[in-house]
């Protein structure tokens, strides 16, 4: 069964300060070597299973794209939050990167990349338009375009707080 499709247009509210939006991905560049590129993304689900299960990690939601280039785009409470899981020795990231850094890094077979922004609330400006919840308005709440929001211009810098609109659709933090 489909997604439901939020007919008109809406917005993202972070509902704080600041966002901390983490990209991170990898590249088959050796992709006729299946058995490592399946190695490497295999680590990825139980990572984000694990994330969703703890809201306490900071983890707010994420969305993924897959290809020769895989992209992750997570949104995060705070970089703390993020540094605190990727040195947590009990979490499902450290072994995995472990293992990659001693069998696979170097070889060429696999590019690894991320990159991390702490994003100000009053520099965020997001748009969705005839779309189910997706990206920050997914991670955090969605609410409608109306008076004062019609425009990037409006949007940019409206939300710099905890949101109090009743019209506050949440979002499904973790997926």
């Amino acid at each position: 069964m489909g997604q439901y499709i939020y007919p008109g247009r809406y917005t993202a509210d972070p509902g704080t300060d600041s966002v901390t939006v983490f990209l991170i991905g990898m590249r088959a560049n050796r992709w006729w070597k299946a058995g490592k590129v399946a190695q490497v993304a295999g680590a990825m689900p139980r990572i984000l299973r694990h994330l969703a299960s703890d809201p306490a990690a900071g983890m707010l939601g994420f969305e993924q794209w897959f290809g020769r280039t895989t992209m992750l785009v997570s949104y995060w409470e705070s970089p703390e939050h993020l540094r605190k899981f990727a040195a947590d020795r009990d979490a499902p990231h450290l072994e995995p990167w472990r293992r990659f850094m001693k069998e696979l890094s170097g070889t060429g077979d696999i590019g690894i990349w991320h990159e991390t922004y702490q994003v100000p609330a009053a520099g965020i400006e997001t748009v969705y338009s005839g779309m189910p919840l997706f990206g920050l308005a997914k991670a955090t709440a969605q609410v409608p375009v109306g008076a004062g929001t019609h425009t990037a211009k409006q949007r940019m810098g409206r939300f710099s707080g905890p949101a109090a609109s009743p019209d506050v659709l949440p979002g499904a933090a973790g997926h």
